[in-house]
């Protein structure tokens, strides 16, 4: 879906009579991955300060600012349904996306989702449903981030294809913490590329 894949596979070589472990077609490296050992894949990312996305051809982006003009989200449209990818600051040793999410499925009660815990790839995902709209909700803990992916679509069937498409996102996102201190649970800045952002503020003059 994101183009070049890193893959591994086994050799045995003459150098001692052991094996050496080399890049080949077999199995695929998997992230996300923290900016510090993110891998050389090839993979074009789209570039948003705090988090690095690996958009696939035909998709729209949607910018979601706040009043004080800073962005506050980032949305892929796709013709199954919207993505969204969301880092946060969060503490060195302990998990964050546990209790992130126990706090998410007692919003979502007091919203009238019914709601369904499952076990993803990188621990428990939530789906949620209304009448209006299905989410999918994808949580992994990195070192001093959380990443918190998000798929909604309005049928069962594209938001299940959506959530297999935000899981394919996440495995090749790359996230730039940096290191400075942040209070848990503060939004990792997103930071728009210069001519989305040149774009966008035409947009605004004209309107």
């Amino acid at each position: 879906m994101f183009g070049r894949r890193r893959k591994r596979g086994r050799h045995s070589t003459n150098r001692g009579g052991e094996d050496d472990l080399l890049m080949e077609e077999g199995e695929e490296a998997t992230g996300p991955f923290d900016s510090t050992q993110a891998p050389e894949d090839g993979i074009n990312r789209l570039d948003l300060g705090s988090v690095q996305l690996p958009v696939p051809d035909g998709v729209q982006l949607q910018v979601e600012m706040d009043p004080t003009g800073a962005v506050r989200a980032v949305h892929l449209l796709t013709p199954v349904g919207q993505l969204t990818v969301s880092a946060f600051a969060a503490p060195k040793t302990e998990r964050l996306w546990p209790e992130v999410s126990a706090e998410l499925i007692t919003q979502l009660k007091g919203d009238n989702f019914r709601i369904n815990r499952l076990n993803g790839e990188w621990g428990e995902e939530i789906t949620a449903r209304s009448p209006e709209v299905h989410l999918r909700f994808v949580g992994v803990d990195g070192p001093r981030w959380m990443l918190r992916g998000v798929a909604a679509a309005p049928s069962e069937e594209q938001a299940e294809q959506a959530l297999m498409a935000l899981r394919d996102l996440l495995r090749y996102t790359v996230v730039v913490r940096g290191t400075q201190p942040m209070p848990v649970r503060t939004p990792l800045p997103v930071e728009l590329p210069e001519a989305i952002a040149r774009h966008i503020a035409a947009q605004q003059q004209e309107q």
